[in-house]
């Protein structure tokens, strides 16, 4: 079993502190109405999914005093065969439960539903036999990008760069405010350390030879139609690679779920999918009092 929690930061439980916050700005009505008896509430799955974001859940009802006891795993994976499954029990006093209940719920159908898209295009890559690497981009949440990176770890797929300081991407925007895209690089070279990769994005292959021979370490193929794409990456890589220059390829632009497969080729190592977080849909759960 692989604990996934292990990579988070301890500073996690402060951003959900300040969500319960957020939810219980003042009095807390609906909590007075039912009080402080204890109660057990069952978490039931209602779609099919992957599980993901326990260690989020977990805390929620930590810092409302209840307790969570689960019975699948993370990244395990819900397939209905009837209308629901019971994934988890949370017990404590029902004000405490309900306090915590729709903050819980949200992060673990977000991120469960996150994890599930990345489970699903990493098993895709898989049966087309794809040995690159399946991708999400930054193109997250704002408030929300740890649970969301959290999601494609636990689903199988690369974070990609966790925020403009893991990673230098010079984009159309950067190319066009330097003048071009070996000014970009160059001034990238002299401020990020060895330890940074620096990728560019490119519209042609002859942007991206510019790219290479000015020093980046990946290429991003931006946007190309999927024959065009295959095409061009093996070019620049036969290219380059007499060169003894090896380089690393992006596809990206677009790509879905229904069109990843027309990109799986030799030429690419990496798909990344803006699609894995944005309109991603959730996987449905609710949480119930016994009665």
């Amino acid at each position: 079993m692989t604990n996934y929690s292990a990579l988070l930061p301890p500073t996690f439980s402060r951003t959900i502190e300040d969500w319960l916050a957020e939810d219980i700005t003042s009095f807390d009505y609906g909590g007075f109405v039912v009080g402080d008896d204890d109660k057990v509430a069952t978490l039931y799955c209602k779609s099919d999914g992957v599980i993901a974001g326990r260690p989020f859940f977990d805390e929620v009802f930590h810092q409302t005093g209840c307790s969570v006891k689960w019975t699948h795993e993370e990244g395990a994976e819900v397939e209905l065969t009837t209308g629901k499954v019971v994934v988890a029990e949370v017990r404590g006093p029902a004000r405490k439960i309900l306090m915590g209940e729709r903050l819980a719920l949200n992060i673990l159908a977000r991120c469960s539903g996150v994890a599930s898209r990345a489970r699903r295009l990493r098993k895709l890559a898989d049966l087309h036999d794809f040995k690159g690497v399946i991708a999400g981009t930054r193109k997250t949440t704002p408030g929300f990008r740890l649970i969301e990176k959290y999601g494609m770890e636990v689903g199988g797929a690369d974070t990609h760069r966790m925020d403009l300081s893991t990673m230098v991407m010079l984009k159309d925007n950067h190319i066009w405010a330097t003048g071009s895209i070996t000014n970009a690089v160059k001034a990238a070279k002299s401020v990020a350390g060895f330890s940074i990769k620096i990728e560019v994005e490119c519209q042609s292959e002859e942007e991206a030879d510019e790219a290479i021979a000015a020093g980046a370490d990946i290429v991003m193929l931006d946007n190309f139609a999927p024959e065009a794409m295959q095409l061009a990456a093996v070019s620049i890589k036969e290219r380059w690679g007499k060169a003894q220059r090896q380089v690393l390829i992006e596809a990206s632009g677009g790509i879905t779920e229904e069109t990843a497969a027309f990109y799986m080729g030799p030429g690419i190592d990496i798909i990344s999918f803006g699609a894995m977080t944005q309109s991603v849909p959730h996987v449905d759960f609710s949480l119930k009092i016994a009665h």
